[in-house]
């Protein structure tokens, strides 16, 4: 059985109240309050609910949202998205393919090479720095 399965109560259990609120209610930390925001550290970026390696620190750039901005996940495939309709905007949401977990969103005004901008909830990641 994959992460997709798990109950209400098994996340509420394993996640903090704002954790549980942004991965699993599809919430959003307030902007420049996330860990991640500022981090410059090398390494990886994983998944909070699951562990899923996400994205990379080479891809993280500074987008000036306020958000952790990311210009491609770690593979392709890494992520997955869907159109998010909510708060009467079209947005795309980025979710974790193993848990179903929200991320954040993408949005197309992002640097070179993908012009991708991921914009994603620090409490929704869990950073794992590099081995030297």
């Amino acid at each position: 059985m994959g992460d997709h399965g798990r109950d209400d109560d098994y996340w509420r259990s394993k996640l903090t109240d704002e954790q549980y609120r942004v991965t699993r209610q599809k919430g959003t930390e307030p902007p420049f309050s996330g860990a991640y925001n500022e981090l410059k550290d090398d390494g990886v970026f994983r998944c909070v609910c699951c562990g899923e390696t996400l994205f990379d620190s080479g891809q993280k750039y500074d987008s000036g949202s306020g958000w952790p901005s990311f210009w491609a996940p770690v593979r392709e495939g890494a992520v997955a998205t869907e159109d998010d309709r909510s708060h009467g905007m079209v947005r795309t949401e980025v979710h974790c393919p193993r848990c179903d977990a929200h991320l954040g969103h993408v949005f197309p005004d992002g640097p070179r090479p993908t012009g991708l901008r991921y914009c994603i909830n620090s409490v929704a990641l869990e950073f794992e720095p590099r081995e030297q």
